[in-house]
């Protein structure tokens, strides 16, 4: 833009009764830090406000919107480290979008304004962190996980992209075989008409082409393993690696697509141990695996399905002699694994909805997007620890599923009450891991005997007294059940 121009934006900006979330005025200059946070911010703001542009103004006033003129330079500015302030932006910001600074010459004072592009498909983040304009506010994009999921609407789904170098010939034979084994499976009444069906016919029908061109979603999950260059700069890896309790790595494997057939792997690299000793006194001799197979699978297939393939990221799956680690690259669009199983619906959004759509039909993950609460509603069953969901980094999902038992007193209880619902055997669960719980929940726990200790040092009762009819009654209603008989093991007298 030329200074007419700029002088003309700046002015129909200062006309606005109030500031905008996609535009902020700052009267001089401000740490760089705070800088990058700013573009971040009015980038993701600029998108939910479908405007393809943010602004961010230095040299006027916030409340009068006057221009009282600045001596701040961009252009002779550090960052940390002293690099050059706007190199240092650029390389902060993760997707990188366009952001030109102007200084302007405006007949009332020297004004400096940075021109950000709005967001598209992903928020933007500043050194690992996203942020928005909520208000007159800049604040953590985290703590409004409905925006973000808004922000990953607006993109195009990388996972639907027609891989131009690809051919039907890039995809293995034996992973196009197991996914006609699989779709049939999922819709047995068209079992026959499958098997007429050429592989360009069925790649279409199972929504893993597009008109007989091979997607990034059918490299994935059916490609050979050399085709994974053909999808670069994206990554289609995982890796399995094997630690001992020490934190020392005793084997490993990386392993390419077809991701179809590569979970198997996976899954038989994992030593799934049989545990023969419950808690002393408990009446069940029988043996019982350290992991439930599915809960391992879904979780694997969960990391498939969502993880960020732009990062250039590996999906990692570490094993412990006591714990397996899952964890993809790509933030948790649901925002809250206890408020998705609360809710007890499917996400209304997707980061790879194509993909996620083919392993729908090729019965890799629920259609229903139940799969997170079924894991938990499974470990219930056996009376294992709940899936841990570690969720403090932004940029990465990671779920922990354990192969012992932790607390006694807690797997006793689930024997005895399994009238318990799914909220209070979660926090049971935190109780027993030592998380802290509200003190609303402490109470909810206390009136039915279920914790012991004083707040906030509770404890698993040891003695669980059993409810009365009114009781039971009330918890039935709240729904969210576990089994009376749980699988695997017989009812106890």
């Amino acid at each position: 833009m030329n200074e007419t121009e700029l002088v003309s934006l700046i002015d129909s900006l200062r006309r606005e009764r109030i500031e905008k979330e996609c535009f902020e005025f700052k009267l001089n200059a401000i740490d760089p830090q705070e800088l990058g946070e700013y573009i971040s911010a009015l980038s993701n703001s600029a998108c939910l406000e479908g405007e393809p542009k943010g602004y961010l103004i230095f040299g006027i006033n916030n409340i009068s919107h006057n221009v009282i003129g600045t001596q701040f330079d961009p252009f002779a500015e550090k960052g940390r480290g002293n690099q050059d302030l706007l190199i240092w932006l650029t390389i902060g910001l993760n997707p990188r979008v366009d952001v030109h600074p102007y200084i302007v010459n405006h007949p009332d004072g020297r004004v400096v304004l940075f021109q950000i592009g709005a967001a598209s498909g992903r928020p933007v983040a500043f050194y690992g962190q996203e942020f928005i304009r909520v208000g007159s506010s800049k604040t953590s994009l985290r703590e409004f996980p409905e925006k973000e999921r808004l922000i990953w609407a607006t993109g195009i789904d990388w996972s639907s992209h027609i891989c131009s170098r690809a051919s039907i010939d890039d995809l293995d034979r034996a992973a196009v075989l197991k996914a006609r084994t699989q779709f049939k499976m999922k819709n047995p009444s068209l079992s026959e008409e499958v098997d007429d069906w050429d592989d360009s016919l069925f790649l279409d029908k199972a929504r893993v082409a597009i008109r007989g061109c091979i997607t990034n979603t059918a490299i994935i999950l059916l490609g050979n393993p050399e085709s994974a260059s053909l999808i670069a700069p994206a990554v289609a890896k995982i890796s399995w690696i094997l630690k001992d309790n020490a934190n020392r790595e005793l084997d490993y494997d990386h392993l390419s697509p077809p991701f179809i057939l590569k979970v198997d792997e996976i899954l038989a690299h994992i030593r799934n141990l049989t545990l023969r000793t419950l808690p002393g006194g408990t009446l069940f001799p029988q043996e019982i695996s350290q992991y439930d197979e599915w809960v391992l699978r879904e979780a694997l297939h969960n990391c498939i399905a969502h993880q960020d393939y732009s990062l250039h990221g590996r999906i990692n799956a570490v094993e412990t002699p006591n714990t397996v680690l899952l964890s993809n690259v790509g933030s948790f669009l649901p925002g809250s694994v206890e408020e998705l199983i609360r809710r007890d619906t499917p996400s209304e959004i997707y980061r790879n909805p194509f993909l996620a759509e083919a392993m729908v039909n090729l019965n890799m993950i629920d259609t229903q997007g139940g799969g997170i609460k079924r894991m938990y509603l499974t470990q219930a069953r056996r009376f294992f620890p709940l899936p841990d969901y570690d969720l403090s980094d932004p940029t990465r999902v990671c779920v922990t599923i354990r192969g012992e038992i932790l607390d006694e007193h807690y797997t006793r209880l689930l024997m005895d009450r399994t009238d318990l619902d799914l909220e209070k055997v979660i926090l049971l669960d935190k109780i027993q891991k030592r998380v802290r719980v509200s003190q609303e929940d402490h109470r909810l726990l206390k009136r039915f005997g279920l914790v012991e200790g004083r707040y906030p040092n509770l404890h698993v009762a040891s003695m669980v007294a059993r409810l009365t009819d009114q009781e039971a009654m009330h918890i039935r209603v709240k729904g969210l059940l576990l089994p009376q008989n749980p699988v695997g093991f017989g009812v106890r007298r």
